[in-house]
């Protein structure tokens, strides 16, 4: 959801590398989700940051056909899109900045298949030689949001927006944001995220993340409201489906278990494969 992130990097793109980088993103929503964590049923909360904040319940629903991690090896060749390669050239020497190109690219990889600490080995590395490089502080940083490291993960983030901005990744940072209870903070980017309004699917990954954090706040009727708005779509995309699931699970968590087992039930219908929601419809007979 909020989330797509940098998935595999593979064609080279015109333009600038922030906006290859973009486009590999954008490429990459045409595949089964997600490169960013899953929404699942709101639980009660299991992970807790590393400096000792308190843990996120932002969760979120994912296919059976999201890819699992798997082993690889870390330094499996990985091609990034020529703009990316003369961003990180710029950023560096010439010698030097093919090599952390090849070592993005390597990092990329370890990322797509859900080797997190692998990919964080890498890319703290790439940080460090490569400050100024958006690709490297934006993997970097949903990395580490993947890893649960909410602080860092927020620092990274936006040091990548300073660098290009964009909105593509204000849902993760709202995430992190909300994982720390800040959510003075997530209401703030929320509003700017809604008033840019850069794309249906980003801003549909904010509205979740703001309904989430008003629903931990013990906000319930306000969070359905956010999301019942977009119950009318005749002609439902995945970013609908993925804000019904959530309106599906907050109405459960209000009591409204026939709305919640519709809600659920309706997911499924269209997408079968959706989710978990038909072990959440059964659940609710």
């Amino acid at each position: 959801m909020a989330r797509r992130g940098a998935r595999v990097v593979k064609e080279p793109a015109a333009g600038s590398a922030s906006t290859a980088w973009r486009q590999a993103v954008a490429r990459s929503r045409g595949e089964p989700p997600e490169a960013l964590p899953e929404w699942r049923p709101e639980e009660e909360p299991s992970i807790v940051d590393e400096e000792g904040a308190s843990p996120t319940l932002a969760r979120r629903p994912t296919t059976d056909r999201t890819p699992s991690s798997r082993p690889g090896r870390t330094g499996t060749r990985h091609r990034l899109p020529e703009p990316v390669v003369r961003e990180l050239t710029a950023a560096t020497d010439i010698p030097r900045g093919a090599k952390l190109a090849e070592r993005l690219g390597e990092a990329s990889h370890a990322y797509d298949h859900e080797r997190y600490e692998d990919a964080r080995r890498l890319l703290r590395a790439l940080a460090e030689a490569a400050p100024r490089s958006p690709a490297v502080r934006e993997l970097y940083g949903l990395t580490l949001y993947r890893l649960g490291r909410w602080r860092p993960a927020i620092k990274e983030l936006e040091a990548s927006r300073s660098l290009s901005p964009s909105y593509d990744q204000v849902p993760v940072l709202m995430d992190c944001l909300r994982a720390l209870r800040r959510y003075r903070d997530v209401a703030r980017l929320w509003d700017e995220l809604r008033r840019a309004s850069p794309s249906a699917e980003v801003v549909a990954e904010g509205r979740i993340v703001m309904a989430s954090a008003l629903a931990d706040q013990g906000q319930l009727p306000r969070a359905i409201g956010m999301l019942e708005k977009t119950r009318t779509i005749r002609k439902p995309r995945e970013h609908h489906l993925r804000q019904w699931y959530v309106l599906a699970d907050l109405y459960e968590r209000a009591g409204d278990i026939p709305r919640a087992r519709d809600t659920f039930a309706r997911v499924a219908a269209l997408d079968p494969q959706a989710f978990d929601t038909r072990q959440r419809v059964r659940a609710l007979r």
